[in-house]
């Protein structure tokens, strides 16, 4: 998906308006529009990942802003148990708009781990 996000930002596909009847051309520009503001095709660089998650790891009740750094273990750093840790993943799905499944979600122990997997994740918003 990432590939293809980026192929996409880099094709332009030339379209010939004046031998579109209106109704087509009406149709392409709300297709344009569209597609304009869906953010599935911008892929988040890094740093903002990094910035993001880190926000919403220092936003969290249990959690000492000034722990928080991009290598911070939820559980062997901050003293969260897994409960806690399921609580920020939640926040973390919500604040990128996205569901992270289960199984991967489980596997979500620290800044490192939640930032590597957001930005590799084509829907992160």
């Amino acid at each position: 998906m990432a590939l293809r996000a980026a192929i996409l930002r880099h094709i332009r596909v030339p379209v010939q308006t004046a031998a579109l009847d209106r109704s087509r051309s009406q149709a392409w520009s709300l297709c344009n529009s569209v597609r304009s503001m869906s953010s599935h095709d911008d892929h988040l660089e890094k740093e903002e990942v990094t910035e993001r998650v880190l926000d919403v790891v220092k936003s969290f009740p249990k959690v000492d802003p000034s722990k928080v750094t991009p290598d911070v273990h939820f559980q062997k750093d901050l003293g969260l148990d897994s409960l806690d840790t399921v609580e920020i993943v939640m926040a973390l799905e919500e604040e990128f708009k996205l569901e992270i499944p289960d199984l991967e979600a489980d596997k979500i122990v620290s800044c490192p781990l939640a930032i590597e997997y957001i930005a590799n994740h084509p829907m992160a918003g």
